[in-house]
């Protein structure tokens, strides 16, 4: 059992996409996924609303007060755990850390993301130490990279500078978006696409991890 959580200061980067295509991803591996949705604007919950595919069944919404009694709740019955936080409010994804086992940052090409992504290390970095331990453990996502821009190119060595390891990478693709406007997640609206195989190698990445 895994509590993976998404955060990020800045809006934008793809939290709520990654989250939900990582679920989707999950239960294509034969794990069962709760999905939680702590971001006041419930981008999320709005997403599986829409249709009748994976996130209609797994995803949540929680609420700051009570999201880490959601989160354990959730752990007597799933496998994996996903936490998607809101950007610009740090105490929930604080609270959010506080329980899991791996922390994913995105972060986009702009030098505008790079900013407030060392805000949102040095709060994963704070609850490792309140806790004492090595957990959550850390780990980048290059996320809405255009690959033919010298930005997105470079992503990935600008964000090893920060001293943690960087996952692959997910580009920007209108499929992505596509699929969201349906209510399913990629492998359901385009199973075999380029963006659905991407989202597969990030779900395998992280499953490496969190099965350690």
């Amino acid at each position: 059992m895994a509590v993976i959580v998404i955060a990020g200061r800045k809006g934008g980067v793809g939290k709520s996409t990654i989250a939900g295509n990582l679920a989707a991803e999950f239960a294509a591996m034969g794990q069962t996924v709760a999905a939680l949705d702590a971001d006041p604007q419930h981008s999320l919950a709005d997403w599986a609303r829409q249709g009748d595919g994976v996130l209609s069944q797994c995803v949540e919404k929680a609420e700051k007060p009570v999201l880490q009694s959601n989160v354990r709740e959730a752990l007597r019955t799933v496998d994996v755990v996903l936490v998607d936080t809101p950007p610009g409010i740090p105490d929930v994804a604080y609270q959010a850390m506080l329980v899991a086992d791996l922390v994913l940052l995105p972060c986009g090409p702009s030098p505008l993301d790079l900013f407030p992504l060392k805000e949102a290390l040095g709060l994963a970095l704070k609850a490792r130490a309140e806790r004492r331990s090595k957990k959550p453990r850390i780990r980048f996502v290059p996320s809405k990279v255009l690959k033919n821009t010298n930005l997105g190119r470079e992503l990935s060595s600008s964000l090893e500078k920060f001293g943690k390891k960087v996952l692959p990478g997910i580009g920007q693709r209108i499929v992505v978006a596509e699929a969201v406007a349906s209510g399913l997640t990629v492998r359901e609206y385009a199973p075999g696409s380029v963006a659905q195989e991407e989202f597969e190698q990030l779900a395998k990445a992280v499953d490496k991890i969190v099965r350690k």
